[in-house]
């Protein structure tokens, strides 16, 4: 897979082998840095800007590794719109995948102070947002914000032997071919509205291997493969009118969130659905 941030490429989003520090994530992410909050907000609103909270996180040993923000078409919004952080703990930078929180905030009202459970897989820079089955802790903008996010954090990476457990089942079942076309047809009409017409790829292209040691047909390699194909795009396809095209990648940070909550979400399915 292939980070959650890596696939916003754009002058929006920054991801790094090694923990960011403020000046880096400032040049694409100023949101996160905004002093103050938008003018649409009423007296009500408690404002604690988001580098705040990370300097409070970072004392806890959670270190940014990606941050971005969403693209807006009025200027004025730029300095205050949704961002995202994607963090570390120190205990979870192991093996061939880490752990990874996902804060998500704005400074416009347009969300409150989010974290979810996030997985990052090195061989192939892609990441992942679990489903409903994990963490989404949600902080609003009053109160000791700082000191409610971190807490947050801490029970989202308790809630990480769950995820990994999950990850660890998805590993132990085998998929027949046929059952693979299956996640991957659920994977395209959720990407694709079947609605607005025939998608611009197939179910098998999403289950190409882009590498050798994905090949192997297991639920956790598969959704994996589907999950990167679907997410990177550049597959060659056909578009409504049949004309040659090739898929874009997923870039919108919204979209990009709720389609890989969804993935996970599909494959956690089929992973009870062999268990039972």
């Amino acid at each position: 897979m292939r980070t959650l941030a890596s696939r916003f490429r754009s002058v929006n989003m920054i991801r790094s082998d090694k923990p960011l520090s403020d000046d880096q994530i400032m040049q694409y992410a100023p949101s996160i840095y905004a002093r103050e909050p938008h003018e649409s907000r009423s007296e009500r609103y408690t404002y604690i800007p988001t580098s705040d909270v990370l300097a409070g996180l970072r004392k806890e040993g959670f270190m940014p590794f990606m941050a971005c923000q969403t693209r807006v078409r009025k200027e004025g919004k730029r300095e205050h719109t949704k961002h995202m952080i994607r963090l570390r703990h120190a205990d979870q930078i192991t093996g061939k995948e880490a752990n990874e929180i996902i804060l998500l905030n704005s400074h416009d009202g347009s969300s409150s102070y989010q974290m979810l459970a996030g997985m990052f897989r090195f061989v192939c820079s892609n990441g992942l947002i679990v489903g409903e089955t994990s963490s989404d802790i949600r902080v609003p903008h009053k109160g000791d914000v700082t000191g409610r996010v971190i807490e947050g954090a801490y029970e989202v990476l308790d809630n990480f032997e769950r995820v990994e457990e999950q990850r660890d089942g998805m590993r132990s079942i085998m998929l027949s071919p046929a059952e693979q076309g299956l996640l991957a047809q659920a994977a395209l009409s959720y990407r694709y509205d079947p609605q607005d017409g025939p998608a611009p790829v197939t179910a098998d292209q999403l289950l190409h291997a882009r590498r050798f040691e994905d090949r192997q047909g297991d639920l956790w390699t598969t959704f994996n493969r589907v999950q990167e194909n679907i997410i990177k795009g550049g597959l060659s396809g056909r578009n409504k009118k049949g004309r040659s095209t090739t898929t874009r990648p997923v870039t919108g940070m919204d979209k990009d969130t709720a389609l890989n909550r969804a993935l996970w979400v599909l494959s956690e399915g089929m992973r009870s659905l062999k268990a039972a």
